[in-house]
């Protein structure tokens, strides 16, 4: 069973989520909250697979409670998913950064929030390569978001990891990336998850947020 916390300041957006999700055999909403305060003690109390947070509520908003939950041991299962009206948020980027694991506009189709739910609850991207450094490119490009600082961990990386990084960063498989470095599946899978670990990236999307912070993409890149 996958438990969700929902987090927006609008009832009637939390009781259609809630009815969607909880019209499924394997998805229960466990609860509710009406800001960034109220998310981050709810998920505190009951640990939840997922959070679904509107990136703007009133207070603590959003961000800062992705961010809290996000550094907080308690939390360490929960995925963070940003709900936000637009697709190119200038948020974001910042939330990503800090540990988001994708974001969903609010007027997805239905079958999409429920594919994105159990995506992440299984320990995937929501978002993937492709469009986060669409993301990137929008914000980061044009200055909107803060100059990137290199990520902590980055001096464990070896050769090897950071080149890996920068591949995942152009959104290939483990499979392509493979096959670019002429090495197995397995082995390919390996790098990502050592540098995954050594950076405390919690999935691949995060991986390339990482990887831009590095150096190793550019915004003028992102295609």
């Amino acid at each position: 069973m996958i438990s969700v916390v929902l987090a927006d300041d609008q009832a009637l957006v939390r009781a259609g989520f809630r009815a969607l999700l909880d019209a499924e055999p394997d998805i229960r909403v466990v609860g509710e909250a009406a800001d960034g305060v109220q998310a981050v003690t709810m998920v505190r109390a009951t640990q939840p697979d997922v959070v679904l947070m509107d990136i703007r509520m009133p207070g603590v908003d959003g961000l800062e409670a992705t961010k809290r939950i996000a550094a907080d041991p308690v939390c360490e299962g929960t995925r963070v998913v940003i709900l936000t009206t637009f697709e190119l948020d200038e948020y974001v980027f910042e939330a990503l950064r800090i540990g988001a694991s994708g974001f969903l506009v609010k007027d997805t189709e239905p079958v999409e929030l429920l594919r994105g739910v159990r995506a992440v609850a299984a320990g995937d991207a929501l978002l993937s390569p492709s469009v986060t450094r669409r993301v990137i490119g929008e914000f980061v490009g044009s200055g909107a978001a803060r100059r990137p600082e290199p990520p902590r961990g980055l001096d464990q990386l070896t050769d090897r990891e950071r080149e890996v990084m920068a591949l995942v960063a152009e959104g290939l498989s483990n499979d392509e990336i493979a096959t670019r470095l002429v090495i197995s599946p397995a082995t390919a899978k390996t790098h990502v998850s050592r540098t995954m670990i050594k950076l405390g990236a919690r999935d691949r999307a995060q991986l390339v947020v990482h990887a831009y912070e590095a150096g190793l993409i550019r915004p003028g890149w992102l295609a």
